[in-house]
């Protein structure tokens, strides 16, 4: 095969789940470092790290954030390490993935903290309706907030990195009034003896967010205001020293609906502008909004693109519903199931130069705030619908290949009986086969409601595939042109199933089981490669 086939394809891999548990006697960042030849091996070229600053509690995952600047560096909040590991076991991955050619991804939660040092009182703020934040349900109040931040571990070490304390001017948000002790929605405010309501300027949520909730500036914890000069410089100086210092490609983006637009761009071109001066021409940004609107998807990518800049991109929600709305249709047996629908709303459809396309995250897993219910044997089909394409930039999910845990564990999903009655996980097969086949033009086939295919021409060497897809209750045979006469195809994964003979005009017959993905690869190609991937 051509080495050029290396990193053409690319595929981000979540490394972990909501409940993943560090292994015994090290970490996770170590374990993934020992299990990065291997994810290289078989195609993954990025990863998408978990939220590793410094959470609220040593087994926080890391979106309840309380300092930005400790990568598992200080004494603080109980440990010295995140759940994730250390800052040298941290850094011994980034430069093995650096030696290996794969990218790093860090999750940058910039939308909140929580797990203040003590408490400010004397508080201006105004309880909001929950459903409706534009509201105002009780008058104006002082209240006694947990928004002093004053990191003691790194201010034992002369406040290392960044100089900044932060304080109750520094959030536009809350949701708890120790004095009243009271949980609810406050929306920080000034005093209104000196700034009357209707009057401007005003402190309050940002304008330039998503309309959920009338205004979605407020998601939990201490909402922080990206408006403040000493909060913006801080943000900004982080992204900067984690791309200069620590030695990221680039950022999944939490939860950007619920902070400033305009301040996103700015900090995704300052940020840029590091990578530039270190040599790299782009940094790779990616955002999450969970929403089955893609306009809502598109009205943040506009917000935040530059111009003549690399694409920003956003996490495809709509997509990831549609294979669930299918998947359902199909459990239910409803005459609606229909793969014929399957971009219908989607990024992919409107924007696939901008989407990164999911089956499953930590998110939509069992439990989870958005879980998205989706049948396990229908996830290799869609996992090959977003590998095997040409639009999109494929993730792939921790669980999906190595299983979950917590209250609903579960194994891996794609795993089949292979001819000698072993297991096999398919979705490894079809990372494989994107790295090794997905290449060249792509023409469709949507025969008809349970069941499309596809096929890839190629462009050098042994590259092209043929891809059926049958959510049907029989298996599907469907004519499709690849390749040339004579040639014979076989299924990457059902090796030893029958052969399919391209016939004089360039066409053949291919096959797929029920409720299943076939993959037809030239034979000669698929004897020279490695599968099944172990």
């Amino acid at each position: 095969m051509s080495t050029r086939h290396e990193s053409r394809n690319h595929v981000l891999l979540q490394t972990f789940e909501w409940y993943t548990e560090p292994p015994e006697n090290t970490s996770h960042y170590a374990s993934l470092t020992q299990l990065l030849p291997w994810f290289c091996d078989i195609g993954i070229t990025s990863l998408w790290l978990p939220p590793g600053c410094k959470a609220n509690n040593p087994r926080g995952n890391g979106y309840d954030i309380y300092d930005l600047w400790d990568l598992g560096e200080f004494e603080q909040k109980g440990s010295k390490s995140t759940k994730w590991g250390g800052r040298d076991d941290l850094n011994a991955l980034i430069r093995k993935a650096k030696e290996l050619g794969v990218g790093v991804i860090w999750d940058a939660v910039l939308n909140h903290k929580q797990g203040g040092d003590s408490t400010e009182s004397g508080i201006w703020a105004v309880e909001v309706d929950p459903k409706d934040r534009r509201y105002e349900i009780r008058p104006p109040k002082q209240i006694e907030a947990w928004l002093r931040y004053d990191f003691p571990g790194r201010e034992a070490e002369g406040m290392k990195y960044s100089g900044m304390k932060w304080r109750a001017h520094h959030f536009n948000g809350t949701d708890w009034d120790q004095r009243a002790q009271k949980n609810a929605i406050y929306k920080l405010i000034d005093d209104p003896s000196t700034h009357p309501p209707f009057e401007q300027p005003r402190k309050g949520w940002a304008d330039d967010v998503d309309g959920e909730h009338g205004n979605n500036d407020y998601l939990l914890f201490s909402n922080i205001d990206h408006s403040h000069p000493e909060v913006r410089q801080d943000l900004f100086d982080w992204g900067c020293w984690m791309v200069d210092d620590v030695g990221v490609q680039g950022f999944r983006l939490d939860a950007v609906q619920h902070f400033s637009y305009s301040f996103t761009k700015q900090w995704i071109h300052h940020v840029r502008k590091a990578c530039q001066q270190i040599g790299d021409s782009e940094s790779f940004v990616v955002g999450e909004i969970w929403t089955g609107e893609v306009s809502r998807i598109t009205k943040w990518l506009d917000a935040v693109q530059e111009r003549q800049a690399p694409q920003v991109h956003a996490y495809d929600s709509p997509l990831l519903y549609n294979f669930s709305r299918i998947s359902e249709d199909v459990r239910t047996k409803s005459k609606n199931a229909d793969l014929r629908t399957i971009l219908r709303g989607s990024l992919l459809e409107q924007r696939a130069d901008a989407a990164v396309t999911i089956v499953t995250n930590h998110d939509t897993q069992p439990g989870q705030t958005c879980f998205t219910p989706m049948m396990a044997i229908l996830k290799p089909l869609f996992y090959a619908f977003i590998l095997l394409r040409n639009e999109g930039y494929p993730c792939v999910f921790w669980g999906d290949i190595f299983g979950t845990n917590g209250p609903h564990a579960e194994g891996p999903p794609c795993l089949v009986l292979d001819e000698q009655g072993r297991k096999r996980n398919v979705l490894l097969d079809l990372i494989y086969c994107r790295k090794l086949f997905a290449y060249g033009a792509q023409r469709d086939y949507w025969f008809s409601n349970s069941c499309i295919g596809w096929t890839r021409a190629g462009d050098e060497d042994d590259s092209g595939c043929a891809v059926l897809l049958n959510i049907g209750p029989k298996a599907a045979v469907q004519r499709m042109q690849i390749g040339k006469s004579g040639e014979l195809w076989q299924d990457a994964l059902r090796r030893g199933h029958r052969d399919v003979k391209i016939d004089a005009r360039g066409w053949g017959a291919f096959e797929s089981r029920s409720y299943a993905v076939a993959v037809y690869i030239r034979k000669d190609a698929l004897e020279k490669s490695k599968f099944p991937v172990q």
